[in-house]
């Protein structure tokens, strides 16, 4: 059989989770629809991680009947079980944790605690949907029930983590208490909203509930909005929002989008890029004030001062103004602390015997890498810690960092802090 002839095939990022499909190419890199993997330059680089074509191997999906008898192959922990690991968080690290845990040992009764509803979706995607024409309901890979349904594991939703008792080896959640024998924290990070920033003025388009809830009030009718922060995200924002027929704003207290990667000339080409778009930057602004203001028929609007004196006004503000770990965990269990939770990169395993942490909310020599590579190696060298094999240390890379602005895709790279 020629190779035209040949059935597609499949290759999945072993970093990220992202699939390459030789039927749909990936147009953003200028793959176009049936390049075979064989053909892809071997410089080619994930579309949502960065890593390199290297790391990608053949992605053969598991049948219906497969999944049934893997499905079978596990034991639905019961209320009678030994505390077994709890997990803090329904994202992309804390699905990878219960992933190996549970491929490791089908009897191991896992928890996984999370304060949204935990559906599994790739996080990357909600700065580019729009642009790569993404409905809402396709952002879902995997609804959080049937996750845990495959996972036989207990899935408890909407349910928000108080505090640790490290002592008695008890996480209490707004649904009670939970021993446990091994606690991971995958919580991720939160929106920094410095002053005058506020919620009830801004979004922070940090998880799949907020970007949906983004989406509908966009839907009704082309608008303008003001974008506070124009680093990886808040550019990558502007980029998508204005291609779906927005007017934006962008403010930043630096004098060029993605000063970060200043000596790469990152800012420089994606101005020059925005040129045909409705995407106005305004470099050395920072916000003074803002202020909400009641139009006749009803709506909000709102304004925005900035220290130089200039007024903006729009109908939506985003805030992309960063990251922090939040610490009242951290703090209730005494952990160190170094920006986010400090763990061992021996075990992943932070100062208090039996809790790890990984992800956005854990630091190793003092940083931390909220990027997407990391998480695959953090679950291996947390895996071997919690299942007693041979130790598999994390170390901190330099990042690659794939700006998803289709109007200027760019490839940067980030020193290990």
């Amino acid at each position: 059989m020629t190779a035209a002839h040949q059935a597609w095939q499949q290759y999945i990022c072993n970093a990220c989770g992202y699939i390459y499909d030789e039927a749909l190419g990936d147009a953003d890199s200028g793959l176009a629809p049936g390049t075979r993997y064989a053909d892809i330059p071997d410089d080619w680089m994930c579309p949502l991680c960065g890593v390199s074509k290297a790391d990608f191997t053949l992605y053969q999906p598991l049948s219906p009947q497969a999944r049934q008898t893997q499905a079978a192959s596990s034991i639905q922990p019961t209320a009678r079980q030994a505390p077994g690991v709890v997990i803090v968080g329904a994202g992309r690290a804390g699905w990878a944790v219960a992933e190996a845990l549970r491929a490791h040992d089908a009897s191991l009764a896992i928890t996984v605690v999370t304060g949204c509803a935990g559906d599994v979706y790739d996080k990357p995607l909600l700065s580019v949907a729009m642009a790569r024409h993404l409905a809402p309901e396709q952002l879902i890979k995997e609804t959080a029930a049937a996750a845990a349904a495959r996972l036989h594991v207990r899935l408890l939703a909407h349910t928000h983590a108080i505090r640790i008792d490290a002592q008695r080896r008890q996480l209490r959640t707004t649904r009670g208490n939970l021993a446990y024998r091994d606690l991971v924290l995958a919580h991720g990070a939160q929106p920094v909203l410095p002053p005058p920033l506020s919620s009830s003025t801004c979004w922070r388009i940090n998880h799949l509930d907020a970007y949906l809830r983004l989406r509908h009030v966009l839907a009704e009718r082309s608008q303008e909005i003001i974008i506070i922060g124009a680093g990886l995200i808040g550019c990558e924002l502007a980029n998508d929002l204005a291609l779906a027929g927005h007017r934006i704003m962008l403010l930043d207290t630096q004098a060029e989008p993605l000063a970060r990667w200043h000596h790469q000339h990152a800012g420089a080409q994606v101005l020059q890029a925005w040129q045909a778009l409705p995407i106005n930057f305004i470099g050395n602004s920072q916000v003074s004030e803002i202020t909400t203001i009641m139009q006749p028929n009803g709506e909000r609007r709102y304004r925005v001062r900035t220290a130089c004196g200039q007024q903006l006004e729009a109908d939506q503000i985003i805030a992309a103004t960063g990251l922090q770990t939040p610490s009242r965990l951290a703090q209730s269990a005494k952990l160190a602390w170094a920006q986010g939770v400090v763990v061992d990169p021996q075990t992943m395993q932070t100062s208090q015997p039996g809790i790890y942490a990984l992800g956005d909310c854990a630091s190793v020599a003092g940083s931390v890498n909220r990027f997407i590579e990391p998480i695959t190696r953090q679950v291996q060298t947390l895996l071997a810690a919690i299942c007693g094999q041979a130790a598999v240390p994390y170390e901190n890379r330099p990042a690659v960092v794939r700006v998803k602005t289709s109007s200027c895709p760019l490839t940067l790279h980030n020193s290990p802090d």
